[in-house]
C-alpha cells in the first residue's frame, strides 16, 4: 500500500540549516521512502531569499520570454523550466524579499538525499517540487525540478500493452506524478513544506530532474509569442530530407493574411515541386543573369562570384516563387498618384512574403529569399507558363536547415526609431 504522509511542525528554515537533519528529527524516515520537499524551504536554506523588486529577480533568472499576456510572464530559466515568473515567488517571505529557485535543484536533492541516508542508515529518494501551470489546462499542480535517487521517468518505449500492440511513445513522469501526490497533503496554504510517500516501488537512480526536460529540437512548441518573428532566418544550406507539401500550405495560408490594398488579394505563390522544372527554371535565370553581367562588362571572376548568390535555391528541396497581381490597383491620370498606387501593392506583397517566411520557420522550415526572379521576370514567366500580369517577386528556396543560421549583430530599434 502506498502512503502520503505530511510531515508538520517543521521549524522556520534560514540560511545554512541542515535540511537533512531538520527533516529526520521532526519524522521517522525509513528506508525505501520519498521524501518530497518544497523548493520554498530549500531555497531558504541556501540563502536563495533576496531583497529585489520581483520584476527584477524575474529578468534576472530569465534565459528566455516565452509568453506574455498583461503582468503575466511565461519564461525559460537556466535551467531549462517553463514556468511563470520564472519560479520567483513572494510568497511565505518577509516583506520585500522574494524566494529565487535554488541554483541546481538535483544537486540540492542529492545533498538532502545523502544526509537523511546517513542518519536512517538506509536508502531513500529526494525529490524537490515546485508548482507549475499547464499550458492546456487550468489550475496548479506540483512538479519536480530535483531528484535524487529515482529514474524521474519510467520508459515503457518498446514494450507492448495488454493487447499486444507496442509502445512508442510512452514515458511515464513518476517523478511529477510523486510531487503532485505529495502536494495532496503539503498544500498551499497548510505551512507543510515535506511529505513522505511510503511503499513505493521505483528504481534507484542517478539520473536528476533535469533529464525530463524536453530538448528544443525535440519541441513542438518552442516558439514563444516572442520568439516568432526572429525565428525567421535566412537559411543557405539545406538538408536533403523531402518538404512536406501541406506545410507549405499551411504557411501560404498565413501569408494571405497580410494587409492588402482595397480589399484585394495581390499574392500569388507559385510552388515549384517539380524537381526538373526547379531545375530547368534556375537554370534559365542564370543564364539571363549571366548574359546581363556579360553585357555590363562584368569579368568572368565576378560574374562567377555573383552567380553564386543564387546556389541556395539550387541547395534547397523546395521552391516557391511569390508573384504580385495589381490587378485591382486604381488608375491615376497622373505620376504621383499612380506611383503611390502601385507601392501600396509592391508593400502588401513585401508583408505577404514576410508572412510566409515567418509561417515556414513555424513550420520548423529554413528558407531564403533571393531578389532573381525581378530581374528576368520574362524568362520565369516562361518557364513556368504564368499570365503576363503576375509579376514575380523573387524565389523562396525552403528545406531543413543543415545548421544554425549565420551570427548576425543585433540591430538597435532607437537607431531607426524618430519620436515627433
Amino acid at each position: 500500500m502506498i502512503e502520503v504522509l505530511p510531515v508538520p511542525g517543521l521549524p522556520e528554515i534560514g540560511p545554512g540549516d541542515d535540511l537533512g537533519a531538520v527533516i529526520t528529527d521532526a519524522v521517522a524516515v525509513e528506508p525505501g521512502d520519498v521524501v518530497v520537499v518544497t523548493s520554498k524551504i530549500v531555497s531558504k536554506a541556501e540563502g536563495r531569499l533576496v531583497k529585489a523588486d520581483r520584476q527584477a529577480a524575474i529578468e534576472s533568472e530569465t534565459v528566455r520570454v516565452v509568453a506574455t499576456r498583461g503582468s503575466t510572464q511565461i519564461v525559460e530559466t537556466r535551467h531549462g523550466l517553463v514556468l511563470a515568473a520564472a519560479g520567483v515567488d513572494a510568497s511565505n517571505v518577509p516583506p520585500g524579499t522574494v524566494a529565487l529557485l535554488p541554483v541546481d535543484p538535483d544537486e540540492s536533492a542529492r545533498r538532502i538525499r545523502q544526509r537523511i541516508e546517513v542518519r536512517v542508515n538506509g536508502s531513500v529518494a529526494v525529490i524537490v517540487t515546485d508548482t507549475s501551470g499547464r499550458p492546456w489546462r487550468r489550475g496548479l499542480t506540483d512538479i519536480a525540478i530535483g531528484v535524487a535517487g529515482l529514474t524521474p521517468l519510467v520508459d515503457y518505449r518498446g514494450r507492448r500493452d495488454e493487447y499486444g500492440n507496442p509502445l512508442v511513445a510512452t514515458e511515464v513522469a513518476l517523478a511529477d506524478e510523486i510531487a503532485a501526490a505529495a502536494d495532496l497533503v503539503k498544500g498551499k496554504l497548510a505551512g507543510v513544506p515535506v511529505a513522505i510517500v511510503r511503499g513505493l516501488s521505483y528504481h534507484q537512480s542517478d539520473d536528476g530532474a533535469r533529464t525530463t526536460v524536453r530538448p528544443a529540437e525535440e519541441d513542438m512548441f518552442r516558439l514563444g509569442a516572442r520568439d516568432v518573428l526572429p525565428a525567421r532566418r535566412t537559411i543557405r544550406e539545406f538538408t536533403s530530407e523531402p518538404v512536406d507539401p501541406t506545410a507549405v500550405r499551411r504557411a501560404v495560408a498565413a501569408a494571405v493574411t497580410a494587409p492588402a490594398p482595397h480589399h484585394t488579394v495581390p499574392w500569388r505563390f507559385v510552388l515549384v515541386e517539380d524537381p526538373q522544372l526547379r531545375r530547368r527554371l534556375l537554370d534559365a535565370m542564370a543564364a539571363a543573369w549571366r548574359d546581363d553581367l556579360v553585357q555590363d562588362g562584368f569579368s568572368t571572376e565576378s560574374i562567377s562570384r555573383r552567380l553564386a548568390r543564387g546556389e541556395p535555391l539550387y541547395r534547397a528541396p523546395y521552391l516557391i516563387v511569390p508573384c504580385l497581381l495589381a490587378a485591382g490597383a486604381h488608375v491615376y491620370p497622373d505620376v504621383r498618384r499612380a506611383q503611390a498606387e502601385r507601392e501600396m501593392f509592391l508593400v502588401a506583397t513585401g508583408a505577404g512574403v514576410q508572412n510566409l517566411l515567418v509561417a515556414l520557420a513555424v513550420e520548423g522550415l529554413g528558407s531564403c529569399w533571393v531578389s532573381s526572379t525581378m530581374f528576368c521576370r520574362d524568362v520565369v514567366r516562361c518557364e513556368l507558363d504564368l499570365p503576363v500580369d503576375w509579376e514575380p517577386m523573387g524565389a523562396v528556396g525552403v528545406g531543413y536547415a543543415a545548421g544554425p543560421p549565420r551570427s548576425r549583430p543585433s540591430r538597435d530599434p532607437e537607431a531607426v526609431i524618430s519620436v515627433r
